[in-house]
């Protein structure tokens, strides 16, 4: 029996998403008359929805038998769904142990272009914590997730900083500041700590988890207010404890250090 459909849904969303279902069957015989027969539509309606859908490159069309397929975006995107999701099963438990460690919040992060999605969470037990930052995206320059991330990817950013042909394009407050900084990350190991970036009062701790073939894939990052994160704390409690965390995480993404 079909859901009944919500007051605020779009039909023509629905009938899409019903389009690319029936595509993933890998059909022969999806053709625009098919199509619309299929979905009880007219042949009008049934192009400028499958046009639609051809434009964004989640689906393309044969010119020999006029048949329609899946096109290489959807498949990109299944990827990028199945990543996240194998990141979060992996790295959880990692985080988890930590936030009962250390009773405090710890997120795993990811880098996507220039934002840091903060992609799960292993919350804590104090009264007082910061606001949940899980499914939010921020300016990678703005907290330590971005900053190590950053600094251990590619060194051509912080090149673009310092010639200051990145950073106004990127609305970066201080190019040379940034740079400065990631280049330290770079040279102690890849440990990222930012105060205030993230709100005023709270600090961050990252470090970065890399894959089988030594790429950074994302971040686990500790948050909290500074009262409890104190430099002393963080130097001889957060920081081992991170390490030792993310070269867990790492080893399961198959990293093998040389």
């Amino acid at each position: 029996m079909a859901q009944k459909k919500g007051a605020y849904t779009v039909e023509t969303v629905h009938k899409a998403f019903e389009i690319l279902e029936f595509l993933a069957e890998d059909r022969t015989d999806a053709t625009l008359k098919s199509i619309a027969s299929k979905f009880d539509l007219t042949q009008n309606k049934t192009f400028r929805l499958l046009a639609t859908l051809c434009e964004s490159g989640l689906v393309e069309q044969d010119k020999a038998s006029g048949s329609f397929s899946l096109g290489i975006n959807s498949f990109a995107l299944a990827q990028k769904l199945v990543g996240n999701s194998n990141i979060i099963s992996i790295a959880h438990p990692v985080i988890v142990q930590l936030a009962k460690k250390h009773d405090e919040a710890v997120y795993m992060t990811i880098i996507k272009g220039d934002d840091v999605l903060f992609l799960d969470m292993a919350d804590c037990d104090q009264q007082i914590k910061a606001e949940p930052l899980i499914g939010k995206s921020f300016p990678y320059f703005t907290n330590a997730a971005g900053k190590v991330m950053k600094a251990l990817e590619s060194a051509e950013v912080i090149e673009w900083l310092k010639n200051k042909k990145y950073g106004k394009s990127h609305n970066i407050p201080n190019s040379d500041s940034l740079a400065s900084e990631l280049l330290e990350i770079r040279s102690n190991g890849g440990i990222a700590i930012d105060t205030g970036g993230l709100g005023e009062g709270l600090i961050s701790v990252a470090v970065a988890v890399k894959d089988y073939a030594g790429h950074v894939i994302g971040a686990i990052t500790m948050h909290g207010p500074s009262f409890r994160l104190m430099r002393d704390r963080i130097e001889k409690e957060i920081i081992p404890s991170l390490l030792e965390a993310a070269e867990l995480a790492s080893q399961r993404f198959g990293y093998m250090p040389a």
